[in-house]
């Protein structure tokens, strides 16, 4: 006999997921902008991309960008290299797309 788990299995917490392209050794770090295939480019100090360091860098920037508490964060996918996919938990894709849809425009007067 087969159980049937549709509906059994769920994740309860609410969020956006995004993919996020880093490049390391930056002068600063930075959003660059939104890449043709909808990943958000991030400039960081740190390097390389996959060190524990790094992506503990682009979590604390990417949860400041978005105001939420670091902890909220997830690097689900990619945590060894440069395209990384990102989960937050309490925002919607709409939040993300407002913080980095203009990115490239705000990003340099920091």
């Amino acid at each position: 006999m087969t159980r049937d788990l549709k509906g059994k299995l769920s994740d309860p917490k609410r969020g956006a997921a995004f993919t996020v392209r880093v490049v390391t050794r930056a002068v600063k770090t930075e959003t660059v902008g939104v890449q043709e295939d909808g990943a958000i480019k991030v400039r960081l100090k740190a390097y390389p991309a996959g060190d524990s360091a790094a992506n503990e860098e682009l979590l604390k920037f990417l949860a400041a960008k978005l105001n939420v508490p670091v902890k909220k964060l997830e690097i689900v996918a990619g945590a060894g290299g440069r395209d990384k996919l990102v989960s937050v938990e309490g925002i919607t894709t709409a939040q993300v797309e407002a913080v980095f849809g203009q990115a490239t425009d705000d990003e340099e007067d920091e």
